[in-house]
């Protein structure tokens, strides 16, 4: 069988971590890479290097597109271009997986949608935690009627100052690069539900602030390095101390002058950092769903109640706080007959609680039965992102969303 010709848009830490160096490592008897585009071409050597393997590098989307001609275009570009590449690969030809979000608002969803339809070719968004073998026993269970049917679901998510501070110091920190949180972060967690309830969401009603990070810090500057501020600020972070990070950013800053350690304080930054959200599902289930960027630990807590029973679920994680360097999962059942069932699910070893290489899998070896409807499709790309779009409508314009005024 022949290998799939694959080409990557943008050259991203992700790109390289998430899929080249896998993909080379364990896939090449599957796949081949014929091109790398970003304009960072500082970066785009740094991924043939990192897999070992001689990658043509392209300074211009379409010369790659026309000299390399792949099969596939993997986008890992920053989120307001994920349309751009997304679209014009299909216009090629190639289908397409794509980082999520899948893009940032519903015009470019609906783009993206249309030029799938007319192209014929595949649209596949990589929501990892889906093939997370926890979050996957709570879609059995859920499919199997142990809680018979889903009525309301309650979900907080934490982002600690490790990880959660990180997002206000990247190009994430601008509603025009990433859709805030609600769309960049959050469009796993609506995805997540949407798959583990199996319904698709119907209104959105939203608050959100930024309290915490931005312009509520008491001094700031442009950047970490050189800062003045540097033994006074709980947030500095000196990225000399990380390899990667001098290897993929500061060597490359030249490139396009990007600041990998912008300031958290910098008052230019307009995402939220404590959301709050409600979503009504089409068949009738309710959401009550927190995001909090600054939290003293990582992880969630999640409890979805139904007709004939409870289930109560927490993830722990992260960097620090009291569940530093460790994982911890608690999943428990209440049914009608007054019990309660613990279940254990066995320790998963890898990225995003072992989901990475089971997505990897699943999308470039295929060939895997998916009876639980892991692999994420141009739909669901498009109903995950949209209930945080609703979000940031709600919240600016202080009123209920409907889904379908923004996509019918």
């Amino acid at each position: 069988m022949a290998r799939k010709r694959i080409a990557f848009a943008g050259a991203s830490a992700r790109a390289v971590i998430m899929y080249a160096e896998p993909l080379a490592r364990d896939f090449q008897d599957v796949v081949e890479f014929v091109g790398v585009y970003d304009v960072n071409q500082g970066r785009c050597r740094l991924l043939g290097r990192k897999c070992g393997i001689d990658v043509p590098v392209f300074a211009d989307f379409d010369a790659m597109m026309k000299t390399a001609k792949p099969d596939l275009v993997i986008v890992t570009t920053v989120d307001r271009y994920h349309h751009e590449y997304i679209i014009r690969s299909l216009d090629y030809g190639c289908d397409v997986v794509t980082e999520k979000p899948m893009t940032i608002d519903q015009d470019k969803a609906k783009e993206i949608l249309a030029a799938e339809k007319r192209s014929g070719r595949k649209v596949t968004v990589t929501f990892n935690y889906r093939f997370a073998p926890f979050n996957t026993r709570i879609r059995e269970l859920i499919k199997e009627g142990r809680i018979g049917t889903p009525l309301s679901v309650h979900f907080e998510w934490m982002l600690d100052t490790s990880h959660g501070a990180d997002y206000f110091r990247r190009w994430h920190r601008q509603k025009k690069n990433s859709g805030g949180l609600l769309v960049h972060k959050s469009t796993h967690h609506f995805d997540l539900v949407n798959w583990w309830i199996d319904d698709q969401p119907e209104v959105v009603n939203a608050f959100g602030d930024l309290r915490y990070y931005g312009k509520n810090g008491p001094f700031r500057g442009e950047r970490c390095l050189g800062c003045a501020h540097a033994k006074e600020c709980a947030f500095y972070w000196d990225m000399r101390t990380e390899p990667v990070m001098i290897e993929y950013y500061l060597d490359n800053e030249k490139e396009d002058g990007y600041h990998r350690d912008g300031c958290v304080y910098d008052e230019k930054i307009d995402i939220e950092d404590t959301m709050s959200v409600q979503v009504k599902y089409k068949r009738g289930a309710l959401m009550s769903y927190t995001l909090t960027a600054y939290a003293p630990y990582e992880g969630f807590r999640l409890v979805i109640n139904g007709t004939e029973g409870r289930l109560e679920a927490e993830d722990f994680h992260g960097s620090v706080g009291a569940f530093a360097k460790q994982s911890v999962w608690r999943l428990r059942l209440y049914n009608r007959r007054n019990e309660e069932i613990t279940i254990k699910v066995p320790e998963a070893s890898g990225g995003h609680g072992g989901g990475d290489q089971r997505l990897l899998e699943m999308t470039f070896r295929g060939g895997m039965a998916d009876p639980l409807k892991h692999a994420a499709n141009s739909g669901d790309g498009a109903r995950s992102i949209l209930v945080g779009v609703a979000g940031n409508i709600s919240i600016r314009e202080k009123r209920p969303v409907r889904i379908d005024e923004l996509l019918p």
